[in-house]
């Protein structure tokens, strides 16, 4: 292995160990109260899947609108494929991905309930298509490291 890499690879997991918590709290600020969010009057589930988001590409006129929202979406969770560095077991696929999905609906049930959000399953989907790009990333990353 090249002693570069190495070091790199150790630098890198130190930076994402110290940088991953405010991160999150980061996000959590978007999806309570980011992009001038205020509390809606009722409750609002969409649980047909990708249907809300079909229809938001379909009516928007502009691409950078969509790009924010969609691809928005899935890589503003790509990080957290990378949680198997501060979390052991979630170097498990299956494993990383129950635990996301357990919290992403949590919070996604938070923005229901406090109505500074709605609970979209689209949401839950795109989020957990960037956590696991995240985690095929992080495992290249990984196995180039241990090489």
């Amino acid at each position: 292995m090249n002693i570069r890499f190495c070091n790199f690879a150790e630098m890198f997991q130190k930076f994402y160990k110290i940088t991953i918590p405010f991160y999150t709290i980061f996000l959590l600020y978007l999806m309570f109260f980011g992009f001038g969010r205020s509390q809606y009057d009722i409750n609002i589930v969409r649980l047909s899947p990708l249907i809300s988001t079909f229809s938001f590409v379909k009516e928007t006129i502009l691409w950078k609108t969509i790009i924010i929202n969609v691809f928005g979406n899935i890589i503003m969770f790509t990080p957290f494929g990378f949680l198997g560095i501060v979390f052991p077991k979630l170097n498990d696929f299956k494993t990383l991905i129950i635990n996301f999905l357990s919290a992403i609906i949590i919070i996604e049930s938070l923005q229901y309930f406090t109505r500074l959000g709605v609970f979209d399953i689209d949401d839950i989907i795109l989020n957990t298509i960037g956590v696991a790009i995240g985690f095929w990333f992080y495992r290249i990353w990984a196995s180039r490291a241990s090489a």
